[in-house]
C-alpha cells in the first residue's frame, strides 16, 4: 500500500476542515471547530495503484500537545495552503507559510516542490466583501513557483474534489523520486512520527 500524506495549512476559520470534508463526503459543513489535530484516512484507487491517503486537519483552536509548522511541513508530502478571500490577514498567512515550505521541505530538491503546493483562495461566494484580489493572488503563487486555484467549498464540490485530485496525482507521480531520498540516520518511522507529532486521533472515512 502507497501512502501520500497532504497537509491542508491556514489560518484559523479559513475553511480548511470544510475543503477537507467537502472532498471526502461530498457534504459542505458551515462552522467547525476542532480542539484537536486530525488525520483524515481514505483509500484511493490512482492509475491502478492502491494509495492511502491521510490528509492532516490542524486544530482551530488553541490545544495542548500541538504540532508546530515545522512539523507538520516535514511530515507532509504535499501542501494545500488555504486562505480567505474576504480576510486579507490570511491570505498573509498564507504567503508567510508558502514562504516556510519553500525553506524547510526538500531541501534543494525545490523543483520537486513545484506541483505539491497549491495556493487556494477560499469562500468565492464572499466575492462581494473581497479583500484579496484573485490577480494578486495568482502573482504570489508566481513568485513562490506554486498552482493557484480559487473556489467555494460552499458551492463548488466538483472544483474541491479537482484540487485533492490534482494534487494526490502529482504525489504520486513524484513518489518514486522520493522513495530514493535517504533519511537522514536515527529517522523515526512514520507511524511513530506520526503518533508522536500529530498523536494518536485519526479519522477513517
Amino acid at each position: 500500500m502507497n501512502e501520500i500524506k497532504i497537509a491542508v495549512l491556514g489560518s484559523d476559520g479559513v475553511g480548511k476542515s470544510a475543503l477537507i470534508v467537502r472532498f471526502l463526503t461530498r457534504r459542505f459543513i458551515g462552522e467547525y471547530a476542532s480542539t484537536t489535530e486530525c488525520i483524515y484516512r481514505k483509500r484511493l484507487s490512482v492509475d491502478g495503484r492502491h494509495i492511502n491517503l491521510e490528509l492532516y486537519d490542524p486544530c482551530t483552536q488553541s490545544c495542548e500537545g500541538k504540532s508546530t509548522l515545522n512539523d507538520q511541513i516535514h511530515w507532509a508530502d504535499g501542501f494545500i495552503v488555504v486562505y480567505d478571500i474576504s480576510d486579507r490577514s490570511s491570505f498573509l498567512t498564507a504567503k508567510a507559510i508558502l514562504h516556510l515550505i519553500r525553506e524547510l521541505h526538500m531541501g534543494a530538491a525545490k523543483r520537486d516542490l513545484d506541483s505539491l503546493v497549491f495556493l487556494v483562495g477560499n469562500k468565492q461566494d464572499l466575492c462581494h466583501i473581497r479583500e484579496v484580489r484573485r490577480e494578486e493572488a495568482q502573482c504570489v503563487a508566481s513568485e513562490f513557483r506554486c498552482q493557484f486555484y480559487e473556489l467555494s467549498a460552499a458551492e463548488h464540490y466538483q472544483e474541491v474534489a479537482l484540487i485533492f485530485s490534482k494534487m494526490v496525482h502529482n504525489v504520486s507521480l513524484g513518489s518514486k523520486a522520493k522513495e530514493r531520498r535517504r533519511r537522514p540516520s536515527g529517522s523515526k518511522s512514520m507511524a511513530k512520527l506520526i503518533n508522536n507529532v500529530f498523536g494518536k486521533r485519526r479519522k477513517s472515512v
